[in-house]
């Protein structure tokens, strides 16, 4: 085996996947970042994000070893036209819903659609969208989850395939299917 074949075989085992978070503000992104994140470098406090932060984390699979490089972007209504500028080599889309307040699914779809219109021609085959359905834990009733896939699914239609994974970025719930998630794409794209 020459030393081509050994540095090849490396980097297809340490392979980074870019994650764009998007979502509408309060919805828990940061959160959610903050949870995946190793203890030594969590957030005792999370407030609003103000633009973009990065984050990086490691991931190991029985096969492969992934490096999640996390682009946190902010919700607010100012930030959001400059979305777009963030989308360039995005491996999965991470959308981020606020399950328990069921007062702004309009407006959450409604810009997860214009999104993904304007992208369109980027969205899909390379670029894996994942609908985090935030805050589960503070559900009364889990027919919101229900709710949102059903009305996403209705919305966009067959337009894109979606994967939805219902979490709670507060208590840890369903974070590890969202990283299995994340990789399961790549790993047969990378499997040697």
């Amino acid at each position: 085996m020459g030393l081509l074949t050994i540095i090849k075989k490396q980097k297809l085992k340490d392979k980074e996947i870019r994650c764009l978070i998007l979502g509408l503000d309060n919805s828990g992104k940061s959160t959610i970042v903050n949870k995946l994140l190793p203890e030594n470098e969590k957030d005792d406090e999370i407030s609003p994000t103000v633009g973009f932060q990065i984050h990086t984390l490691e991931y190991n699979t029985d096969s492969q070893r992934y490096q999640i490089a996390l682009w946190d972007v902010g919700g607010q209504t100012t930030l959001r036209p400059f979305w777009d500028n963030y989308f360039d080599r995005t491996d999965v889309l991470i959308w981020c819903i606020d399950a328990s307040l069921p007062l702004r699914f309009s407006e959450s779809f409604k810009e997860l659609k214009c999104f993904l219109l304007r992208d369109e021609g980027r969205i899909g085959y390379d670029c894996q969208v994942i609908i985090a359905m935030n805050k589960m834990d503070l559900l009364q009733d889990a027919r919101a989850l229900d709710e949102i896939k059903t009305t996403i699914t209705k919305q966009l239609g067959s337009m894109i395939p979606i994967v939805f994974v219902g979490c709670s970025g507060l208590t840890g719930e369903g974070l590890s299917e969202l990283l299995s998630t994340i990789v399961s794409k790549r790993e047969h794209m990378y499997m040697m």
